[in-house]
C-alpha cells in the first residue's frame, strides 16, 4: 500500500458508477485501511466491500460500515 491508497479508495467509491458512494470515509490504520459511514442497506454495504476488494486486491481493509433503516414511518407522530 503506497501513500495513495487512501485517496484512490475514495475517489473510486465516489466515481464508480455502481457504487457513487461519498458517504464512507476510508481512514488509514496500522494494518490497512479502514471504511467507515452508514449506508441504507446491507446490499449497499456488500457493493461497497465487493468494489474495495477487486479494485485493491493487495490491500488489508477493515469494514466499519453500519446500515441505516430508512423507511416510511409505520405510526402517525402526534403533534402537541
Amino acid at each position: 500500500m503506497n501513500d495513495y491508497t487512501e485517496a484512490e479508495v475514495q475517489r473510486a467509491l465516489a466515481e464508480d458508477l455502481g457504487v457513487a458512494e461519498q458517504g464512507i470515509t476510508v481512514v488509514r490504520s496500522e494494518t490497512g485501511l479502514v471504511l467507515c459511514g452508514e449506508v441504507e442497506s446491507p446490499h449497499r454495504k456488500d457493493e461497497i466491500v465487493r468494489l474495495v476488494g477487486e479494485r485493491f486486491p493487495g490491500v488489508t481493509f477493515a469494514v466499519d460500515i453500519g446500515v441505516t433503516r430508512a423507511g416510511a414511518p409505520t405510526e402517525a407522530e402526534e403533534l402537541a
